[in-house]
């Protein structure tokens, strides 16, 4: 079965709740091809919006599965906090996500598919004169789309450009997963698709290797996996974390330091070396080739890596129910 492009089918009802006068209302199923708002509505002005990424596997027998869907609820959590919209109990998205992917059960697909799950939050408030001042009213809704991989190359390893002038967004801003941050790295990566052919770009600002536009970056040297500490500059992926804990399982040294693009470059060259890019779009996807200052490195072969395929068949395999769930990740609907 041909899928049709990431992200663009949509089940035909969402799940939304919506905050007014210091109160939460209940959640409701409801058309998810049209949102109310006034033309003066705070996310339309001043960006007043989050969003989180996860995903329901369906297993063998048939029971669907949402994965990490905590470490996410609390990631959304924090990124309304740090953009000011009003708070929720992590226990009513829990159960907003729970009732729309138990709603749509039957529509997940098998393997190697899955359905994908978008909570998003935006503020509301009639307000253009809020500029320096949070929205006092906000939407939460719950977006479901069936989805297949997210870069469409298949098994070819990808290209990365390395950017070391820019950022992917203001550094206070790195921890928040917001539109504003993925908007303003739309530009470079076009850029870098257009003039290298690049499929994303490594921000790396001062030669500090940090992340690309939509995804957190590995690099694979033997048995050592390398990725940035964390800080508040870039996302804390919840992949990421994943991949980091079944690495320590299968016996692999995690290091989470500060590393440089000539760092990079230099373990890039050794046989061997791997690299990937984490996120739960990607899942975890091997990068062959970092393009800097217009030339080409390969990363190890070019090709891709065989421990970013057993990492990621690792992942996979819980989340298809395939291998024991030892952390607690999956919650069945």
């Amino acid at each position: 079965m041909t899928m049709a492009a990431f992200g663009t089918v949509f089940m035909p009802q969402m799940i939304q709740a919506r905050f007014a006068d210091n109160l939460w209302s209940e959640s409701a199923l409801v058309p998810s091809d049209k949102i109310e708002l006034h033309a003066g509505a705070h996310v339309l002005h001043y960006s007043s919006t989050c969003f989180e990424g996860l995903k329901a596997f369906r297993h063998e027998d048939g029971s669907v599965y949402i994965f990490r869907m905590d470490a996410n609820i609390a990631r959304m959590k924090q990124s309304s906090k740090l953009l000011n919209l009003p708070d929720f109990e992590e226990s009513m998205l829990e159960q907003m996500i729970k009732d729309i992917v138990k709603e749509y059960a039957d529509e997940t697909p098998t393997p190697p598919g899955s359905m994908y799950i978008r909570p998003t939050h935006i503020g509301t408030e009639a307000a253009i004169g809020k500029a320096a001042a949070p929205s006092m009213s906000s939407l939460l809704y719950v977006l479901l789309s069936p989805v297949g991989d997210y870069f469409s190359g298949g098994a070819t390893a990808l290209r990365v450009l390395l950017e070391k002038d820019g950022m992917r967004c203001a550094p206070h801003m790195g921890m928040v997963k917001s539109g504003g941050n993925y908007a303003s790295a739309l530009g470079p990566i076009l850029e870098a698709r257009s003039e290298h052919q690049a499929d994303q770009i490594l921000f790396c600002p001062g030669g500090d290797v940090q992340e690309t536009g939509a995804a957190n970056f590995i690099l694979i040297d033997g048995d050592e996996i390398i990725t940035k500490a964390l800080d508040s500059t870039f996302l804390h992926g919840v992949t990421r974390n994943s991949i980091l804990t079944i690495a320590k399982d299968l016996g692999m040294t995690v290091s989470e330091r500060n590393f440089t693009v000539s760092e990079l470059l230099e373990r890039a060259a050794k046989p061997g070396t791997e690299a990937a890019l984490s996120g739960t779009a990607a899942v975890l996807t091997s990068v062959g080739t970092l393009i800097h200052n217009d030339q080409e490195f390969k990363v190890g072969s070019g090709e891709p890596g065989e421990k970013v395929a057993k990492l990621r068949q690792a992942l996979n395999d819980i989340q298809w129910g395939k291998s024991a769930d030892t952390h607690g990740w999956l919650t069945k609907v």
